[in-house]
């Protein structure tokens, strides 16, 4: 869907010539785009407020400034809670959250969505055919195995003659799990008079078999004897105890395996119902009651229950299926933090597994634990006041880094190794240089395929780039004091010209801050560093508040207080605030054990790697812990709504040089560790040319998938310095 472009407003018939300046004027101020897939079909058309119309502020203006022009952007959301959490999204210092965070009216949603969540209940007037790619990997991944072991338990039922009717239940199931699609699995009931007469007589046989349905074709073929009992002492059978006792488990093994390896690989998560289905309803019901049947195509009505009815093995839109609120792919990911902590504290010796495979589980368990972070944030910061949001998203919204720097400056301290400093100071630079290049082109690029062109606010990017250009000047202050201040100490040198008065050739040069006893660094370098860490976050708070309270008109949002008509829905929040405050601290419970986990394990990667310490600390360690948000970044880009992708990138790269830096340098005031805030002259460089790349790319409030490109193409050529750049003294 494209979003509808705001029109531009137009002058009075008694000015026509003095508005014309004005009209382009307030058409040149970007408008924030709402998030489509949030609003749906509550998404209104842009529309000029009363109170700030174009005319009356054009004539109250001259030609030349016209700034109170401001077209708004109306959002319309479900709920209060909604709301909140979209206008929270444009505000400064706020985690930007594209998911829900409240249960969305049944009736809102698309029709594949719909299908996402129904039950393989529903029958189909014309399904098309069901030869399809999908289906057939269905048949070659466990059709033809879980149809051979049907046969093998009914002839095993068959065998002990009490199960035969369950045998010849599972000879039906073997042909319908050969290929399930285009077939119904239905639940007939039994006639009381055919209950009442197998009760009567043992051996008596029951009428109504020449029961049709034009649907299905042919005569029902009822399966019920005279020794089943379809009332409620059916397991009170020797058949049902021998079904339970020999088929029905191993039947669970299977059917549970499929289940598992179909809902970890998503899109097969159809087929993961079908099992589930199998498992609780199916295999449970008496034989009797149960019909297998092939469709055709026609629309005459069914006769009893359907209890499975499937069509298609593969579904690509089940990426958005999500669990209370929870994407499925977090929830896949879950399991594997537990399976990391498990290994990581029980297997210390390294005897299961080795240390580069836990330092791998860590990170990646980092992934699912830093969406519970964020959701947590969303849910709490959507249902409460503006000073709780705020406080909630500065102390937490950092925290999957903070755990991750603080647990290697820790280790690094106690081992007296300088490398773990150098490592974090990798990772910090890193996560900027990622979130000022990659993530912005990656979302431009991945937009502007969709979109030709895409506009943003340009007004507010400005105002974060003001913050990033304050903050990534505070931070390498220090490093340019050392530099002209600081003496240059090299390691090794060798005289080219043999003359003593030659050149020199010099190795592991680096500026020494601890000459006289260190009265450089302590006396002047160290006030500079903690006065930069009290002045960036003064600025953190200085920028809350200007965007915030004193001018919020420059991110232009407006969020209406009406609903649509017939969609009065109170709001219904996947987590409310306790639970969500109950998961934000077991997420960074576990997010501090895999940290800890990562750093324990990351010397033989560090000592045997031929890779540059470097490059691993702007790539892996910098930027997993970000793939949460550069997908909230994409998926937002994707519905035109690239102001945030770009809020995102640069909300991390401040919170980094405002919060997170001076968070670490409070942190050794209390705790001596090797970090100080002087950088390689790569990070500088690397840091400061990103910076004016990202503000010269975003001057003019529009882009499209060349400038993203550029953008992705110098953050790679930035990892291929960093990839054969010698590694760090010290490590």
């Amino acid at each position: 869907l494209d979003v509808p472009k705001a029109t531009e407003p137009r002058g009075d018939s008694d000015g026509p010539r003095r508005g014309s300046l004005c009209d382009r004027h307030c058409a040149a101020i970007n408008n924030v785009q709402g998030d489509l897939s949030d609003l749906g079909p509550h998404l209104h058309r842009p529309r000029v407020l009363p109170a700030m119309s174009p005319p009356s502020c054009c004539q109250q203006h001259s030609e030349e400034v016209c700034e109170s022009c401001v077209v708004k952007t109306t959002l319309t959301a479900e709920n209060v809670v909604e709301a909140n959490k979209l206008s929270n999204n444009y505000k400064f210092g706020f985690k930007k959250w594209k998911s829900h965070v409240t249960a969305r009216p049944w009736e809102d949603r698309s029709e594949i969505v719909k299908e996402l969540y129904s039950d393989l209940n529903v029958i189909r007037g014309s399904g098309g055919s069901t030869v399809t790619c999908g289906n057939v990997l269905y048949l070659l991944l466990f059709g033809w195995w879980l149809s051979f072991i049907y046969v093998l338990m009914a002839a095993m039922m068959f065998i002990t003659i009490v199960g035969a009717p369950y045998g010849r239940l599972c000879w039906d199931l073997a042909g319908y799990f050969l290929w399930p699609f285009g077939k119904v699995i239905q639940k007939v009931e039994v006639p009381k008079s055919h209950r009442a007469l197998g009760a009567r007589e043992a051996g008596a046989e029951t009428s109504g078999a020449g029961e049709s349905s034009a649907l299905l074709g042919g005569p029902v073929p009822h399966r019920w004897r005279p020794w089943c009992w379809a009332d409620g002492r059916h397991w009170q059978r020797a058949g049902a105890v021998v079904w339970l006792c020999l088929g029905y488990p191993m039947l669970v093994l299977a059917h549970g395996l499929v289940c598992v390896i179909a809902w970890l690989l998503v899109i097969l998560i159809p087929v993961a119902k079908l099992n589930a289905r199998t498992i609780t309803r199916v295999l449970l019901l008496p034989p009797e009651q149960v019909v297998v049947r092939r469709l055709r195509m026609t629309e005459v009505p069914l006769e009893g229950e359907v209890i499975l009815c499937c069509y298609r093995a593969v579904n690509p839109y089940y990426y958005k299926y999500a669990v209370d609120g929870i994407n499925v792919f977090a929830v896949n990911l879950l399991p594997l933090v537990l399976v990391t902590l498990v290994l990581g504290y029980v297997d210390s010796h390294n005897r299961l597994t080795s240390s580069p495979v836990k330092f791998t589980l860590a990170l990646l368990s980092i992934m699912p634990l830093s969406y519970y972070i964020g959701m947590a944030i969303a849910s709490i910061s959507a249902q409460s006041n503006f000073a709780v949001g705020a406080v909630v998203n500065a102390t937490f919204g950092s925290i999957t880094e903070l755990t991750f720097y603080i647990t290697a400056l820790i280790k690094g301290s106690r081992e007296g190794n300088r490398c773990y400093a150098e490592i974090v100071k990798s990772a910090l630079t890193g996560t900027l240089v990622g979130c000022v290049l990659f993530v912005p082109g990656l979302c431009m690029v991945i937009g502007g395929i969709r979109h030709q062109e895409q506009r943003f606010n340009s007004r507010s990017a400005g105002v974060s780039s003001a913050l990033l250009f304050l903050s990534v000047g505070g931070v390498f202050a220090p490093t340019l004091f050392s530099k002209v201040y600081g003496k240059l100490v090299c390691g090794e040198c060798h005289n080219v010209t043999q003359n003593p008065l030659g050149h020199y050739l010099c190795h592991n040069c680096h500026f020494d801050l601890m000459e006289n006893n260190g009265t450089l660094y302590y006396s002047h370098v160290q006030p500079l560093v903690y006065t930069v860490s009290l002045l960036l976050p003064a600025a953190y708070l200085i920028g809350l508040f200007f965007t915030l309270k004193t001018h919020t008109h420059i991110y232009d949002i407006h969020i209406s207080g009406c609903h649509m008509p017939g969609h009065h829905h109170s709001a219904v929040v996947h987590w409310s605030r306790w639970r969500a405050l109950v998961i934000l601290l077991l997420s960074t419970l576990c997010m501090s054990a895999c940290a800890d986990l990562a750093t324990e394990h990351i010397s033989p990667i560090l000592t045997n790697s031929t890779i540059s310490q470097y490059f691993i600390g702007v790539t892996v360690l910098a930027m997993v812990p970000e793939l949460p948000e550069i997908v909230n970044g994409i998926q937002f880009a994707l519905q035109n709504n690239l102001s945030l992708s770009i809020e995102i990138g640069n909300c991390i790269a401040v919170q980094v040089c405002m919060l997170q830096i001076p968070i670490l340098v409070l942190f050794t005031i209390f705790y001596p560790t090797n970090f100080t805030l002087v950088f390689s002259d790569l990070h500088v460089y690397a840091s400061m040319f990103s910076v004016v790349l990202m503000n010269y790319i975003f001057m003019d409030g529009k882009c499209d998938y060349f400038q993203g490109t550029v953008l992705v193409m110098v953050y790679f050529i930035l990892l291929a310095v960093y990839f054969f750049a010698p590694s760090p003294s010290g490590c």
